[in-house]
C-alpha cells in the first residue's frame, strides 16, 4: 500500500506553515513525520490529529495510491 501526502504538504504551504509547526501543533514526532515524507502509512490517530489541527478532512491531506 502506498500513500501520498502531497495534499498535506500543499496545505502547509498554502497556510505558510512548516513541518515543524505541524509537529508542534499536533505532537507528532520526527520519525512519524519522516515516514510521511517517504509516503509510508501512519495511524488514523495521527491523521485525525492533523485534521483537527488543520480543520480539514482526511481526503484533504492524504491520497491512497494504487500500486
Amino acid at each position: 500500500m502506498e500513500v501520498s501526502y502531497n495534499k498535506l504538504w500543499k496545505v502547509l504551504i498554502d497556510r505558510n506553515m512548516m513541518k515543524k509547526d505541524l509537529m508542534e501543533k499536533t505532537n507528532i514526532n520526527s520519525s512519524t513525520m519522516a515516514k510521511m515524507g517517504k509516503g509510508l502509512p501512519v495511524s488514523m490517530e495521527i491523521l485525525g490529529r492533523i485534521c483537527d489541527a488543520l480543520e480539514c478532512n482526511i481526503g484533504d491531506i492524504v491520497d491512497y495510491v494504487k500500486e
